[in-house]
């Protein structure tokens, strides 16, 4: 007796581990995950530099000012809502470290606090604007992706600022164990992000709101805290990607940021995150993220130019949510 019980126990166990390895392979990350297996096979047969570790070091540098505004992108879709305005906040924070630290003569890690303060009053205001007086998100953050744009043309005048310090391009440039600085600083915020996501209150709370938004109300849930906070969150995130912007670039000009919040808002979908609210997750966003990187990188180096780059990410991701969407019929039907 005892040794079918243990029989039909390992069988049980056997059937519990294929179920979960099949869900996890059927969910849009375990797809994404196999497609960006299946692209790295791909360019790296195309190309012997594309797996170096330092090429895709380099890689990780890139990415990571997009990384940082894609993760609190994230809990933002995941609430129904969205931001436009995070690449305008990224080039007023860039134009501010620039404007404080030359003309008004203030130290340079002062101006980067008043940059960094200054996004997070930005993304405060869309936060506070959208809680209080109602307005849609989508119509919001596209008025201050339009109203930071022009707040930051108009305060740098056209003009560039250069000739920052040796150690501020550190940030930008520099390593720390081999690592570039802003890909550790990533790796930080991807943590934080992921734990406050997947462990807290105010992730529940965000998953609630963007699966039905009354219900969490009436359930006595902080939805406008929690959204305020999530905008700001928005808005740090997009200052601190822009000061590591002027580090790498060495100098600032209005038009830094234009077209990242595409970027950020393509990995979170891609990464599985429903553009309806109430589903994602950080670890698809950084897949999402780290697939376009690589097609990118894997065009450029193979001769390929960027309108075919658009293209093709474009139609990974229309392949992604239609394999996704035909598997999530398929589950319902079963």
């Amino acid at each position: 007796m005892a040794v079918v019980q243990e029989v039909t126990q390992q069988r049980s166990a056997g059937r519990s581990l294929r179920t979960w390895a099949q869900d996890v392979l059927l969910s849009q990350v375990g797809i994404l995950f196999l497609i960006l297996i299946v692209t790295i096979i791909v360019l790296a047969n195309s190309n012997a530099n594309f797996l170096t570790t330092q090429n895709l070091l380099n890689q990780g540098r890139l990415l990571a000012e997009v990384g940082l505004m894609a993760l609190p992108m994230t809990f933002i879709i995941i609430t129904g809502g969205i931001d436009l305005s995070v690449g305008s906040i990224l080039g007023l924070s860039a134009i501010l470290v620039g404007y404080v630290w030359n003309n008004l003569g203030l130290p340079l890690e002062v101006a980067i606090v008043v940059a960094i303060l200054a996004a997070c009053l930005a993304g405060f205001i869309n936060g506070f604007i959208i809680v209080r007086v109602n307005v849609p998100p989508l119509i919001m953050t596209l008025a201050t992706l339009a109203f930071f744009r022009g707040l930051a043309q108009g305060i740098s005048e056209a003009r560039s600022v250069t000739g920052y310090p040796e150690w501020f391009f550190g940030l930008g440039q520099g390593s720390i164990l081999g690592v570039p600085t802003q890909l550790w600083i990533l790796l930080i915020a991807i943590i934080v992000s992921a734990v406050l996501l997947a462990r807290t209150t105010l992730g529940r709370t965000l998953y609630a709101i963007g699966n039905n938004k009354v219900g969490a109300r009436f359930s006595g849930l902080p939805v406008e805290r929690a959204t305020l906070l999530i905008y700001t969150f928005s808005g740090l995130m997009a200052g601190i990607s822009g000061v590591i912007f002027v580090s790498r670039f060495t100098t600032t000009r209005s038009d830094m940021g234009s077209g990242l919040e595409l970027d950020a808002i393509a990995a979170v979908v891609l990464g599985g995150t429903s553009i309806f609210g109430g589903k994602g997750s950080i670890i698809g966003t950084v897949i999402g993220l780290v697939m376009i990187q690589l097609l990118k990188y894997g065009m450029a180096i193979n001769g390929i130019t960027n309108d075919a780059t658009i293209v093709v990410i474009g139609s990974v991701l229309i392949f992604a949510i239609l394999v996704n969407n035909l598997i999530q019929r398929l589950r319902k039907t079963e």
